[in-house]
């Protein structure tokens, strides 16, 4: 195992000013040390973050939702400060969505509020599913989990990410933070050089980015799983659900929005036209007061 940290520890560049949270460690049953931050009391906020973001990406929003509320984000494996894995099957969507489940049931966590963007939609809507009973609202920016195929705006992408030139460009020019990140965003100025820093130590080798590499194949290539979480979602279409949408997005578009509305029974819906991909790191003062709407309801 490699990564920007040594396993269980907190490397010298992470921010203390930025990342102002305790770093703690959680180990899976393979052996790999998550890393996660678990910030405050009260009825809990799970964030789940997608490519290439870690618990750096909800810094804002844990730092003003602490004070009323357990605020917990967890470094999928293969990110962020969590430890690396050579085995191919560890970067498959499904393997991302086993680790969190058992993460959330170690920590015995009840009655808790998911905040899902990019692969952290399908990955906390697959716990939503096997635990209704654990989730009682949703928040969801960005994102979906319903197969996509069919769509040739996600099957090109997946495709060239996937190919040999898309691989050699995310591993070894590191093409999802210098590249695709900035096209994400709406304005480029709120990626400051202190941000990118932190999402490109978080991947400083190509060995360290065989996650981020092999997600985007995994868009169309992992189908057969989105389309068993999409199938129980009866499970969670029920749930009170904020829809926090980036209107400048270039993955997700109003189109997936669209869908998301049509399938949610209690939702309310919020477009930020100056936004793209990352609410929680472009405007996360104007979704604040919404989220603490959702909680207080």
């Amino acid at each position: 195992m490699t990564g920007g940290a040594v396993a269980g520890s907190r490397p010298d560049w992470v921010s203390d000013t930025m990342f102002p949270f305790e770093s703690k460690f959680h180990r899976t049953s393979s052996g790999h040390q998550m890393h996660y931050v678990d910030e405050g009391s009260g009825e809990p906020i799970v964030f789940v973050h997608g490519n290439p973001a870690w618990s750096f990406e909800f810094r804002h929003l844990i730092a003003e939702l602490r004070t009323q509320h357990r605020c917990v984000a967890a470094d999928h494996i293969g990110f962020g400060l969590s430890s690396r894995s050579d085995q191919n099957h560890d970067h498959h969507p499904n393997a991302h969505a086993a680790r969190f489940e058992s993460f959330v049931l170690e920590l015995d966590l009840r009655d808790l509020t998911l905040y899902v963007n990019d692969w952290g939609g399908p990955i906390g809507l697959d716990f939503a599913r096997k635990h209704p009973d654990r989730v009682k609202n949703l928040i969801i920016a960005n994102t979906w989990c319903w197969p996509v195929s069919s769509d040739r705006h996600f099957r090109f992408f997946s495709s060239l990410m996937a190919s040999r030139l898309g691989q050699y460009l995310i591993a070894r020019r590191t093409y999802f933070v210098k590249g695709v990140m900035p096209r994400a965003v709406a304005d480029r100025k709120t990626l400051t050089p202190e941000v990118m820093a932190h999402y490109l130590n978080a991947l400083p080798d190509p060995r360290s980015r065989a996650a981020c590499a092999a997600l985007p194949g995994f868009i169309v290539g992992a189908s057969e799983w989105l389309e068993s979480i999409w199938n129980d979602r009866a499970a969670f279409t029920g749930k009170p659900t904020l829809l926090l949408w980036g209107s400048k997005d270039i993955a997700f578009r109003l189109k997936e929005l669209e869908q998301w509305k049509s399938e949610m029974s209690q939702f309310e819906a919020h477009v930020f036209d100056d936004c793209g991909h990352f609410v929680a790191e472009e405007v996360p003062q104007r979704a604040l007061p919404l989220i603490r709407d959702l909680l207080r309801k």
